[in-house]
C-alpha cells in the first residue's frame, strides 16, 4: 500500500513497497515520492500501462468519498510471485480486490504466513469497486487464519458482516484466527480485540482538514511502534499491552495526517513514538 509504505519511510522503519507502477508521468512521480521517503523500490515493477486513479472528493467535515478508474491501468497488473524475507508482510485494500493481483497478494499471505512470517491485514474494502460481495467475503475470510493482525473499519465490517455490530463481527475474526484484530471508527474509540479479551483505547479531538490517508497512517504508526519495541519481529499471540501502545502510535500518527490537506504522513522528528 503507497501510503503506508511511505508513512513507514517517513517513519524511519526499513521498507520497501511492492507493486506495479506506470511509466508515465504519474508512475515517475509514485516512484520519486517513495524514494525520497525512503523506501526500497527494488520489488517495483514498471508497466506500460496508464496509472491506475483514485479521485478523492472531500466534503466540509474531512470525509472523501472515492472514484476509481481501474480497467487497463497498472495497479490491477501486481507483480507475481512474492517471496517475501522481511518480518512483516503488510497488504490489503484494493490487493484484495483486483485480479490479478489480488491472486498474488493472497498467495504471498499464505506463503508468508507458512514461513512463520507476520501478516498485517488492513481490509480496507471500496464497496465501488466490489462487483461481488460474496466472493469478497470468502478471500478475506479464507486468509484471516493467516494473519497476525487484522485492521478493519466499522464499514469494512459492515461489508465482510453486514447486518453484524462491529464489536461481535470483529470478536468472528478473532474466532476465525486472526491473533489480533484492529476496529477503527473514525473519531470513536479504536477496539483491541485478541483471543484474551478486549480494549478500548480513547481517540483525542484534533481539528480534521483531511481524512485521505488517515487509516494507512495508522497502519504505519502502529508497525512502527512494534519495529522499535520489537526489533526481532512480531511473536505468535501478541500481548494485549503491547497492541494497544502500538494503536497509540497508531492514533497519533494519524492525527497528525487528518490536520493537512492530502495523504501527508508525519516524519519521525515530529512524533516521539516512544512516548506513546
Amino acid at each position: 500500500m503507497f501510503t503506508t509504505s511511505r508513512a513507514l519511510g517517513r517513519l524511519e522503519v526499513p521498507v520497501a513497497y511492492a507493486g506495479a507502477v506506470s511509466t508515465d508521468r504519474f508512475g515517475a512521480q509514485m516512484c520519486d515520492a517513495l524514494v525520497a521517503d525512503g523506501v526500497m523500490v527494488d520489488w517495483v515493477r514498471r508497466v506500460q500501462a496508464p496509472t491506475t486513479l483514485a479521485l478523492a472528493e472531500v466534503d466540509d467535515t474531512g470525509a472523501a468519498a472515492y472514484r476509481f478508474y481501474i480497467d487497463g491501468t497498472s495497479a490491477p497488473i501486481g507483480v507475481g510471485v512474492l517471496d517475501v524475507i522481511a518480518p512483516v508482510l503488510f497488504t490489503g485494500g484494493l490487493g484484495l480486490v483486483l485480479e490479478p493481483m489480488a491472486t498474488d497478494v493472497a498467495a504471498a499471505i499464505t506463503s508468508a504466513a507458512i514461513a512463520g512470517r507476520a501478516v498485517m491485514v488492513d481490509v480496507n474494502a471500496r464497496p465501488a469497486l466490489i462487483s461481488d460481495p460474496d466472493a469478497f467475503r470468502q478471500r478475506v475470510n479464507a486468509l484471516i487464519s493467516s494473519c497476525w493482525v487484522v485492521k478493519v473499519s466499522d464499514d469494512d465490517l459492515a461489508i465482510l458482516a453486514p447486518g453484524i455490530d462491529a464489536v461481535t463481527a470483529a470478536r468472528a475474526l478473532i474466532a476465525r484466527g486472526a491473533q489480533a484484530v484492529l476496529l477503527t471508527r473514525g473519531a470513536d474509540r479504536v477496539g483491541v480485540h485478541t483471543a484474551d479479551g478486549t480494549a478500548e483505547i480513547d481517540v483525542p479531538a484534533v481539528p480534521v482538514i483531511d481524512t485521505i490517508g488517515a487509516g494507512d497512517t495508522f497502519d504505519a504508526g502502529f508497525l512502527s511502534w512494534w519495529y522499535r519495541h520489537h526489533p526481532s519481529g512480531p511473536t505468535p499471540q501478541p500481548d494485549i499491552d503491547d497492541l494497544c501502545a502500538a494503536s497509540r502510535a497508531g492514533i497519533a500518527a494519524a492525527a497528525v495526517t487528518v490536520g493537512r490537506r492530502g495523504a501527508d504522513p508525519p516524519r519521525h522528528g515530529e512524533i516521539d513514538m516512544d512516548e506513546q
